[in-house]
């Protein structure tokens, strides 16, 4: 857990936010709106983006302020790429695993975080990367999982897997996740896959329907490099990265992962803890509490 520089910048000056958010679903923009004026009692708002199509990597700012649930964060990351802002997120949808602070408590967790009292939690990302014949074709940042989706006509894939270029097994399977310790508690969790610790450095590797009687996720240091390789892919098999198609896979084409420079900035929501968000956000215990 570290506090940035950035929160203790605040103390001296008024922050520079940008307020973000799921603009096709009609409350979040009410609702931003309507928190607006607190924002600005506090903050100098330099940009207010609920499309997702604003380039925020070269955009001056100190905090980003994200409405909607994790899809919204996610879109968040995307957009500020190499340049992370600390995220204050404010739950409007429907589970907030991240996304856990209430707009009624907005401007209480602003006025801290202006105060430089709330810590500034840094998240693993990955770099996502792939390459043909050498050469690199795309390239992506991520905060969840990398996943390769075997698609149209949705016959039994062979993921080659390495790590740190040895071969460690095939995968005759529907698909195979990379996941961070953020990332494990969404499509990996659904996949089966164990839930690490937030502020593990670890990715967690999963096959989708593995074809096989036996299947256990792999988990294994963030210092690696994780590298996919379909020799064979279907016409629709894709990369998707964070719930978002990066591109259709040729053959021979190499997706590598490996652990970004970069981290994603969370600020600490007062009284949100790790377990007590496990036990009424995911159910554990049988026990599911939905905002």
């Amino acid at each position: 857990m570290a506090q940035s520089q950035t929160a203790t910048d605040c103390k001296v000056r008024r922050p520079r936010a940008i307020l973000l958010g799921a603009g096709h679903r009609p409350h979040v923009p009410d609702e931003a709106n309507r928190l607006r004026p607190a924002v600005e009692r506090l903050a100098d708002v330099v940009l207010a983006d609920f499309s997702g199509t604003e380039d925020l990597s070269s955009l001056e700012a100190d905090v980003a302020i994200v409405f909607g649930g994790d899809g919204s964060i996610l879109r968040a990351a995307r957009q500020m790429g190499d340049r992370q802002l600390p995220v204050i997120a404010v739950n409007l949808g429907k589970l907030g695993f991240l996304a856990a602070i209430s707009p009624n408590e907005l401007p209480n967790v602003l006025e801290d975080f202006c105060a430089g009292k709330l810590a500034i939690i840094e998240h693993l990302m990955f770099e996502c990367a792939v390459l043909h014949a050498g050469q690199l074709v795309h390239r992506q940042i991520g905060l969840n999982e990398a996943a390769i989706h075997a698609g149209p006509p949705f016959t039994i894939l062979e993921v080659n897997l390495y790590v740190d270029g040895e071969l460690v097994t095939t995968y005759s399977c529907d698909g195979l996740i990379v996941s961070t310790p953020v990332g494990s508690t969404a499509h990996c969790l659904s996949a089966g896959g164990p839930i690490l610790r937030q502020d593990l450095q670890a990715f967690v590797v999963l096959p989708i329907s593995p074809h096989t009687l036996t299947n256990r996720p792999v988990v294994d240091s963030a210092d690696r490099i994780y590298e996919m390789l379909v020799a064979q892919p279907n016409p629709g098999t894709a990369l998707v990265v964070d719930g978002r198609v990066v591109c259709t896979l040729r053959p021979a084409d190499l997706v590598r992962v490996q652990k970004a420079r970069t981290k994603f900035k969370l600020v600490a929501a007062p009284g949100h803890s790790y377990y007590r968000t496990l036990r009424e956000k995911l159910g554990w215990g049988g026990r599911r509490e939905v905002n």
